[in-house]
């Protein structure tokens, strides 16, 4: 290893240890303040108003997409824009979470003794609680930021690390406090491959009509295999009286009996199946049953009727695997 690899390592490890510490000091400092804004927020009757200028400005928009992602209604808006004219976007039953590192922001100092004229909370994030900002601030959340990561101690590092943990801090715990759960989170997130976890049921992967094999308890192993191949499925379902699921019969188990002298093709399948067989539901979320495969260490399931116990599909793990649920 160079010189120059050296000192690229050492720096960046500097840059993570700074960062690291100033997260884990705001861990320490949370106190009244923090429960006093997140009271204010749950109770906000409208939404919540992020404010911010440069680095704290990106910063703000990222809270503002997490508290919306999570069932807190928010909106980002740059203080320079308010001024001149986006006001008018700002409601009487709002919330604004105004951020700067220094508090002295001259565009968010501005605006913050108007929005206390229309009646609005102000909650101030930033590392000055002597500022203009905190002094025209409801609740003061302060950062405790000693330094920036850069060797000048200026770039907005630790401080804007600081400030967005702060911001998700508060957006887990209103999303926790609101009772925001997956199914919360499924209906805001139908994109992508995040929205494919929430989601993708097994009805919507699973082999089913003809394509699922299915055969009766008094049919023979050679009956189970033709059946197997028709479909190409690595698996069989078996059924009783009523048609209920009473047993499922794979390729491996095929194999096993083999080699075990226990398996002939005019066996009956009812002598060779494994009984009860873990099964899933058309409405089991995708992204169970492929766990369930995962940990289970096996191809597919049977899906059967959540009320009648009838074989409906089967779900493999190929299929899993395609939609990125493996």
């Amino acid at each position: 290893m160079t010189a120059k690899d050296r000192l690229i390592l050492k720096t960046a490890r500097g840059v993570v240890a700074s960062e690291s510490r100033a997260v884990a000091g705001l861990s320490r400092t949370l106190d009244a303040s923090f429960l006093k804004a997140v009271k204010i927020l749950a109770a906000c009757p409208g939404k919540v108003v992020l404010l911010g200028v440069g680095k704290s400005g990106l910063i703000a928009r990222k809270i503002a997409a997490t508290l919306a992602s999570t069932g807190t209604r928010s909106v980002y808006l740059h203080p320079v824009e308010s001024l001149h004219g986006d006001l008018g976007m700002i409601a009487s039953d709002d919330v604004a979470v105004a951020l700067s590192y220094s508090g002295e922001t001259e565009e968010t100092a501005k605006l913050l003794p108007i929005l206390r004229r229309q009646g609005l909370p102000v909650i101030a994030i930033t590392n000055n609680a002597a500022s203009r900002l905190a002094r025209n601030a409801d609740v003061v959340l302060r950062l405790h930021v000693r330094s920036e990561a850069c060797p000048m101690d200026i770039v907005p590092t630790s401080s804007t690390t600081a400030m967005l943990a702060l911001g998700d801090a508060l957006a887990v715990t209103l999303m926790t406090l609101k009772g925001f759960g997956r199914g919360h989170f499924a209906r805001l997130h139908p994109g992508g491959n995040l929205g494919k976890l929430l989601n993708l049921k097994v009805s919507d992967l699973m082999h089913k009509g003809r394509a699922n094999p299915v055969v009766k308890e008094g049919q023979s192993v050679a009956d189970a295999l033709g059946a197997m191949t028709a479909t190409r499925a690595g698996a069989v379902s078996v059924t009783g009286r009523g048609g209920r699921l009473t047993g499922y019969f794979t390729d491996g188990d095929l194999r096993r009996c083999l080699q075990g002298g226990l398996a002939g093709l005019d066996v009956k399948i009812s002598k060779l199946m494994t009984r009860r067989p873990l099964t899933v539901h058309p409405d089991t979320m995708a992204m169970e049953a492929a766990r369930l495969i995962s940990d289970r260490k096996i191809d597919n399931l049977p899906v059967t009727d959540r009320r009648t116990g009838r074989p409906v599909g089967i779900i493999d793990e190929r299929d899993l695997l395609k939609e990125g649920l493996g």
